[in-house]
């Protein structure tokens, strides 16, 4: 009974002081085709998946709006995000503030940084199509059901 007391007191002690698990970022990417018009308003929308270092791989949709000095049509079919700051796939989910300045014709390549709280998002792309002008607005990733 003895001994069995010790062991239970040492096992509490060892956790106790053992070092509580920290969370770490993890790599995740998000492939992505996205269709986008704009004639002062600024809307496009588009499919991908996210896969993660850990395993962890989601069907999203994509939607962006914005208004600004902007007219044009384009699609990207290869595009790729870059997340950083996070710690699970689900937070890649949300709504994004973004800005962006394009111009391009015929086939064009592209690059867009965005931030929703301390989650940043990296796009980056190549399609065709003709565009010009500045937007502001919203980009918004959801789980496809």
């Amino acid at each position: 009974m003895k001994s069995l007391l010790a062991l239970s007191a040492a096992g509490l002690l060892a956790t106790a002081f053992a070092a509580p698990a920290q969370a770490h970022d993890i790599d995740c990417k998000m492939h992505f085709t996205l269709k986008s018009w704009s004639l002062f308003y600024k809307t496009a929308h588009g499919a991908g998946t996210i896969t993660c270092d850990i395993g962890q791989t989601m069907n999203v949709s994509i939607r962006a709006k914005g208004g600004g000095l902007t007219i044009g049509k384009s699609h990207i079919d290869d595009g790729i995000g870059k997340f950083s700051d996070i710690s699970d796939i689900h937070q890649t989910l949300g709504t994004y503030g973004s800005a962006d300045a394009h111009a391009g014709a015929v086939q064009s390549a592209g690059a867009m940084a965005m931030t929703k709280g301390n989650v940043s998002l990296a796009l980056s792309g190549t399609g065709e199509g003709w565009d010009l002008g500045i937007a502001f607005g919203k980009f918004v990733i959801s789980r496809t059901r």
